[in-house]
């Protein structure tokens, strides 16, 4: 019921303590999280309240009608909080400085505080706080960091920005920025990805069945927002870290927007000198890891309907190697490594209100990549063959106790560039009575040119091999694998969509139909092929089963299914030769279904718990057609591949507090995928763990993640953020005994060799893991600031990999072939690894 306020007026005396309740409002600064003492809070009757200490009011509020309260703060954009019916309980009012808004009131409506952007069955999203705690830290900032933390994201290392998304391929991961598709988004092959924190304003990972306006992934979509500039007051921020230098600087624009530019130098040189003062292994850097990158941000109102941005990067990054070996040795290899990559993109788009229930946005933006790979190997093998080698084969060795093979070659000399343009557009309509109706479609270009040569020693297994007159049962023949690639292609991939969304009027339910459709069309240097259409149609329904009972701000349930589509990167190699038709090539896919529940409690805590199924078909997988003919040797592609994925997924929340906040994640994956022409172990498979086996579990997967993210704030201006997790461990194969054998390099000429080698049989396991993993990180971070608010400054200590210190996963035992000796390789850091960092900013 409603009462209008001239009867609140005559009746206030007598029913108003009727029609009351209390609420408490926190005040805080929104970047610090620290209270703002004195911020006066305007109340819906007409009074003034002035916050505590700890940033803190108590007012009295009806319970039967809608009210807004407003809160300022010398400094600082002012703030709105509207209080619906029933709402009593606690509400924070995060302010930031003035000119952060663009003069926009910050209105938060029948929300608790801390309510997220995540949505249960769908994304689950990080904001710029614990973005800024948890990705600015270590050697690299780097927002994959937090990316790595969340729910259903596998565990990959400290070292490696490709996780794996609820059991998916770690490359079908797709980033977007400010709605533009960013191919290969990582300095480094992959160690880290290109979007530093400092210039991400938030991040949402989208792992269920989400809305049709996205695509290009069948398993995860990063969504990101670039940082954006000040409309009214000019910024600038300076940092510098354990490895790099960055800095921003924000201009504005006539009061109707602004720009922002960034930049970022890392300087390892030094610590690459220092330690190869100390260390031999050190003094194979030739050149020391780099990371040289710069960022653009924009925007303009043109006019109250019409928002124009853009977003520029350009980044480059590289290293080398190189190993020389004077002495003669049993193996004496000189080796060449350069890697050089460079990334950049600039997108440009438009936001267009024409009436004020249709919304139009109109994006157009161009990326390049080029990677440079240059590895040059000499390797010169000597040896003694050994007495159990002697006593099977002697007998065919003319009399030699020891073989020589030198001048060994092997290289790999790859330049692969791509070029990719894209124009999207999309409507939003609301039609009234909670139906919003959108409808769009977008058009990508890709180029991609590779160009270089691959060699390496090749074994051939050969039965009966006659050798110096006598005959072996069995041995391998050794023999050059060369491979050439000088492919030109180009890919139109055309996506449109459609979807209808309806929320209730009480909130209580929702629903969203949409359907996408992807189509591809490959030109090559001399030939095309196509894909047939992808439809994938997607559903979502969201019903609010509780509300504000008992300390129970609210309970719902969300299910959802629906397709998704990719397409491998791998496709882009391509060439006539490689015999892909119309009828062969398809993009993957997967059907998945979601169920979900998101609990959200008046302590500020939430609950969000999700199961998940999902079925892949028509997956691409290749395989190498290894042949001593080098003109019969090809990569093979096949569009029949399969995966069954199945899991569960939670995380318990707390969101921004005065001493603590945090969350815990745990996700259960089961996947196995089938490759169902490579399931011999003998068919060459290019890096294909699943080789010999029927279903497996591929190299990524792992069933348990477990992970602990709190913040402690014990006093102001000091905060202590920890990481902890629990990470079982990935799948390794089953060894056999170590045996030697033969090699015959040119059978049955005058430069016949004989070589000793030593194998061993390695069969992939569905029982067999890896050790579990334990990372621990910590970091002290100190704030402060001037009397206005206006200065700012962090200082922060971090140490990663803590546990290190007494607990070290066992590695995996590598077999040299040469040498038939073993070495252990870790796939973690052996040490725990120190950063600091200092950021100021006005």
């Amino acid at each position: 019921m409603k009462f209008p306020v001239f009867a609140l007026i005559f009746f206030g005396a007598s029913f108003f303590p009727l029609l009351a309740e209390y609420i408490t409002i926190t005040v805080e600064d929104a970047d610090l999280d620290m209270p703002l003492e004195g911020a006066v809070v305007h109340s819906w009757d007409g009074r003034q309240y002035e916050c505590d200490e700890n940033g803190q009011i108590s007012l009295e509020v009806p319970d039967d009608r809608q009210v807004v309260v407003r809160v300022a703060y010398p400094g600082y954009e002012n703030g709105r909080l509207v209080i619906s019916p029933g709402g009593a309980g606690r509400f924070t009012v995060s302010l930031q400085l003035d000119g952060l808004l663009e003069s926009r009131e910050l209105l938060i409506e029948a929300r608790r505080p801390g309510t997220s952007e995540t949505r249960s069955g769908r994304s689950v999203a990080i904001s710029d706080k614990d973005l800024s705690r948890t990705a600015e830290i270590g050697i690299v900032e780097d927002v994959m960091t937090s990316i790595k933390l969340l729910p259903g994201v596998g565990y990959s290392g400290y070292y490696n920005a490709m996780p794996s998304i609820r059991g998916g391929s770690p490359e079908d991961l797709t980033a977007v920025l400010d709605g533009f598709y960013i191919e290969q988004p990582y300095h480094w092959g992959g160690t880290v990805s290109i979007f530093d924190p400092k210039m991400i304003q938030s991040a949402r990972l989208s792992h269920g069945v989400f809305s049709a306006r996205y695509g290009h992934t069948i398993s995860g979509l990063l969504e990101l927002s670039s940082r954006k500039p000040s409309s009214t007051e000019a910024e600038l921020e300076l940092g510098v870290s354990t490895s790099a230098t960055n800095f921003s600087l924000s201009q504005p624009l006539n009061g109707k927007g602004g720009v922002l530019f960034m930049g970022k130098v890392t300087y390892w040189d030094a610590f690459v000198w220092t330690a190869q003062r100390f260390s031999e292994d050190a003094k194979m850097i030739a050149q020391a890891p780099y990371i040289r990158s710069g960022a653009l941000a924009a925007n303009y109102h043109l006019s109250p309907d019409l928002d124009w941005t853009l977003t520029g990067f350009f980044g480059t990054d590289g290293l080398g190697i190189k190993v020389q070996n004077e002495t003669a040795g049993p193996n004496t290899t000189n080796q060449f490594l350069d890697w050089e990559n460079t990334v950049g993109f600039l997108i440009s788009g438009i936001t267009y209100n024409p009436w004020s229930d249709t919304l139009i946005k109109a994006t157009l933006g161009i990326g390049f990549r080029q990677a440079d790979l240059n590895m040059d190997n000499r390797t010169d093998t000597r040896g003694f063959y050994s007495q159990d080698f002697l006593d099977d084969f002697g007998g065919l060795l003319n009399g030699k106790t020891h073989y020589e093979f030198l001048d060994q070659k092997t290289y790999m000399r790859m330049t692969d560039t791509r070029i990719n343009y894209q124009g999207r557009l999309d409507l939003d309509r609301d039609l009234g009575g909670g139906f919003l109706f959108a409808v769009g479609a977008q058009e990508m270009h890709t180029q991609w040119i590779q160009n270089g040569d691959t060699r390496f020693l090749y074994e051939e297994k050969a039965d009966n091999l006659i050798v110096n007159g006598g005959r072996i049962d069995e041995a391998y023949i050794g023999y050059p694998f060369l491979y050439s690639v000088d492919a030109r292609n180009r890919a139109f991939i055309s996506s449109a969509y459609t979807l209808m969304e309806y929320t209730a009027e009480n909130g209580r339910f929702g629903a969203e139909l949409g359907l996408r459709a992807d189509h591809i069309y490959f030109v090559g240097r001399d030939f095309t092929v196509q894909t047939t259409p992808a439809f994938n149609p997607r559903l979502n329904l969201d019903f609010g089963i509780l509300e504000n009972l008992r300390g129970l701000d609210s309970l719902r349930l969300t299910i959802g299914t629906g397709l998704f589509s990719s397409v491998t990167d791998t496709l882009q190699h391509l060439e006539k030769r490689s015999g892909v038709s119309d009828r062969d090539m398809k993009q993957n896919r997967s059907w998945t279904s979601v169920a979900g529940t998101q609990m959200d409690f008046t302590q500020g805590l939430s609950l969000n718990i999700e199961g998940y199924f999902k079925y892949i078909f028509d997956r691409a997988y290749q395989y190498a057609n290894f042949d001593r003919n080098p003109a019969n040797q090809e990569l093979v592609y096949k569009f029949d591949g399969k995966g069954i994925v199945m899991g569960f997924d939670l995380m318990l929340q707390k969101f921004t507090s005065r001493y603590w906040d945090g969350w815990i994640s745990y996700s259960f994956t089961h996947a196995r995928y089938k490759d169902p022409q490579n399931s011999s172990k003998d068919s060459g498979s290019d890096g294909n763990e699943g080789a010999g086996a029927d279903w497996y579990y591929p190299s990524f997967h792992r069933f348990h993640t477990l992970n602990a993210v709190l913040n402690l704030k014990p006093v102001q201006h000091f905060n202590i953020a920890t990481r902890i997790g629990f990470v079982s461990g990935s799948p390794v194969k089953s060894l056999g005994q170590i045996l030697t054998y033969p090699v015959v390099i040119d059978p049955g000429t005058p430069q016949e060799i004989i070589l000793e080698k030593w194998k061993r049989e390695e069969v992939y396991s569905d029982k067999k893991r890896g050790a579990f993993s334990l990372p621990l990180d910590l970091k002290f971070s100190l704030y402060d600031f001037n009397k206005t608010g206006k200065v700012k400054s962090e200082v922060y200590f971090a140490v990663e990999n803590l546990l290190s210190l007494v607990y070290k996963p066992k590695g995996d035992p590598v077999l040299d072939s040469s040498t038939g000796k073993e070495e252990e390789v870790s796939r973690e850091m052996p040490i725990p690894m120190m950063s600091f960092g200092f950021k100021w900013s006005y």
